[in-house]
């Protein structure tokens, strides 16, 4: 029987609105606490999990991923590693391996030793050049609770998210006056060398103390610490679409974190408040409204309610009891369809009467021309 796969975000142990710096702590967290080597004891364990992490942190920190992760679940990201699911030649972060165990850190040594997949050397057979890893700001996720009538009516919506911004005393640089990078020496890259008794495998990677420019800061800017940026508190306003429903995402493009390559984007999930009084069925909306029974008799004019004002209908002699009318066009709009609003009527007979009612009623049942139906068989309901 196939093993049921635990969900992304619990792995890591962050909420489903985790920043992208909140994903990068919890996984750099669990990859020192599940290095194989940290665990003689318990090794095989430890390299399950550590591969476990490593996917979850693959899926969740790459925006496209996640995206199709949060939609999908595990089968939206599955045609992204193929038949044989996630393998390590899909992991795209072994450069971040030395930021977390040291500049000594060998990536190609770590999996070669327990990790033997064959399909792990794919990636290690030639010689290779890494290309400049671009450095985008994180992605802010934003619930925003709305009643029907904000949906109904494409309402505007104000609200306020912290955010990084770019530094302006030191223009995002991280602080002033450059100087030559002294790991890589101005190139921009570093080269790592591999060699075996049969072969050597060469691979040229972006420095990482310089980030692949070449120079580094001489001193840090004060204000934002010499990370280039800062966090500020951002007001947005936003018209609802009409043609929102509940679990739907509004991306802001170029509203999130700022980021030296770019900024990221703020994703809005739409979370709809039950409503007091309609129930949403699709595009439909019902409503249960109380009729008196003399007018389920005789018919008469009845005011319903709408989510644009009470609106009045007219009720036919001898209606039944939990029938449902229809009124075209009175629910909520999507695209170019539109709802309906069903009314449920519930003939309502009063608890007790007066003697005047009594003796009025009790001449009309005399007068009817309509006698009860027999005793029947018990019709059980369709739910």
């Amino acid at each position: 029987m196939e093993k049921t796969k635990k969900d992304y975000y619990e792995i890591l142990g962050v909420s489903r609105n985790a920043t992208k710096e909140e994903i990068k702590q919890a996984y750099r967290r669990l990859a020192k606490k599940y290095h194989p080597d940290m665990n003689p004891n318990n090794r095989k364990e430890a390299e399950e999990k550590f591969k476990e992490i490593s996917e979850a942190y693959e899926v969740l920190v790459d925006d496209e991923k996640r995206r199709l992760y949060d939609l999908y679940g595990h089968e939206g990201v599955s045609q992204k590693f193929g038949p044989d699911g996630f393998t390590w030649k899909h992991f795209t972060h072994t450069d971040e391996w030395r930021d977390i165990f040291g500049e000594s850190f060998d990536p190609f040594e770590f999996l070669k030793r327990f990790f033997e997949e064959e399909s792990i050397f794919d990636i290690w057979t030639r010689p290779t050049r890494e290309r400049k890893r671009k450095v985008v700001g994180g992605n802010i996720r934003v619930k925003m609770k709305l009643t029907l009538e904000d949906i109904a009516d494409g309402k505007e919506k104000t609200f306020e998210l912290e955010r990084y911004e770019k530094c302006t005393d030191c223009q995002g640089i991280g602080g002033k006056g450059k100087t030559i990078c002294p790991v890589c020496k101005g190139k921009g890259e570093i080269q790592q060398i591999q060699r075996s008794a049969f072969s050597q495998i060469i691979k040229i990677a972006t420095c990482h103390y310089c980030g692949g420019t070449g120079k580094i800061v001489k001193e840090s800017c004060k204000a934002c610490g010499g990370s280039g940026r800062i966090k500020k508190k951002k007001i947005f306003k936003i018209k609802i679409p009409k043609e929102i429903i509940e679990n739907n995402y509004l991306i802001l493009k170029g509203e999130g974190h700022y980021g030296e390559d770019g900024k990221g984007d703020v994703i809005i999930e739409f979370e709809e408040i039950p409503h007091p009084l309609f129930l949403r069925k699709g595009l439909d909306l019902m409503v249960e409204v109380p009729i008196h029974y003399t007018t389920a008799l005789i018919g008469g004019e009845i005011e319903v309610p709408t989510l644009k004002g009470n609106k009045k209908i007219k009720i036919n002699p001898g209606i039944q009891d939990g029938q449902i009318l229809r009124i075209k066009e009175l629910g909520l709009r999507r695209y170019n369809s539109c709802g309906d609003l069903l009314v449920k009527i519930k003939i309502f007979f009063p608890h007790s009467l007066s003697e005047e009612e009594k003796r009025l009623l009790e001449e009309l049942r005399k007068l009817s021309s309509e006698p009860p139906p027999p005793p029947r068989y018990p019709i059980e309901e369709t739910k």
